[in-house]
């Protein structure tokens, strides 16, 4: 037992010593020799837990992710946030944890250049990797709604928009080099916000969606409260007396 897991304690301390080899290196410099030099060991040694360079930097991405998704559970069972926020704060770690680590991305790019160029799937390889991300943020959209704290929406549809955004992010950060992705984070708070239901559980009016998107993209002071809004319509709906224009128009033609 004593020695599976000093096996497995090395087997981790070598992965994430390789993990800095291929951010330093890039993927396609990145040698078996060189990972045994950053570990000091040998490539023999080496052999024993790995079989090749790319079995070390799926395990590194691994365990990288994993590291990732342990924190993103730490939101989603906190009892002090409304699901609105851990939605909000679960996205922008996630942007927050890819811009930090922008270089890595940049390597996991080159690494799906090379498994596409070789016959692979990247998409089916990273769709595995982020599957436990997806259900967290599905889990949480399902407890809100479940709560009434949501509308009633399609659980997919909206986990499958949330996690366009990250993609996004990461295009940005990896492709583009726009370390700074705070919009989108703050995009996503704006879309969580969308989630929630009206009291009572239903979902909010369309004229409600208007004013609060309308409040959300005007400058400080460039839209009336949407109280004033509202009454100001009610008012022009209600006024007694007034009647429509082609009433007028009719009553003048007849004198």
């Amino acid at each position: 037992m004593s020695i599976t897991i000093e096996h497995d304690k090395r087997k981790r301390e070598i992965l994430e010593k390789a993990l800095d080899v291929f951010v330093d290196e890039g993927y396609e410099d990145t040698t078996f020799q060189k990972i045994a030099e950053r570990c000091g060991i040998t490539r023999t040694i080496l052999y024993i837990y790995f079989k090749n360079k790319r079995e070390i930097f799926t395990f590194s991405i691994k365990l990288f992710s994993e590291k990732l998704e342990n924190e993103l559970r730490i939101i989603a069972a906190d009892s002090g946030r409304s699901q609105t926020e851990k939605l909000a704060a679960v996205v922008s770690l996630v942007i927050e944890v890819c811009a930090r680590n922008a270089r890595l991305l940049g390597v996991v790019m080159d690494y799906l250049g090379h498994l596409k160029a070789s016959g692979g799937n990247p998409d089916e390889r990273v769709r595995r990797r982020t599957i436990r991300m997806r259900h967290i943020l599905s889990g949480m959209i399902i407890e809100g709604q479940r709560s009434g704290e949501f509308a009633a929406f399609p659980v997919k549809t909206a986990g499958d928009l949330l996690y366009a955004m990250i993609e996004s992010a990461i295009f940005r950060i990896a492709v583009l080099g726009k370390e700074d992705a705070g919009n989108l984070a703050q995009a996503v708070g704006f879309l969580a916000s969308r989630f929630q239901a009206s009291s009572g559980g239903r979902p909010r009016s369309a004229e409600a969606s208007e004013i609060a998107g309308e409040a959300a993209e005007a400058p400080s002071g460039g839209l009336r409260a949407p109280a004033a809004r509202r009454s100001s319509r009610a008012a022009r709906r209600e006024a007694p007396g007034e009647l429509p224009r082609e009433a007028d128009r009719e009553r003048s033609a007849r004198t």
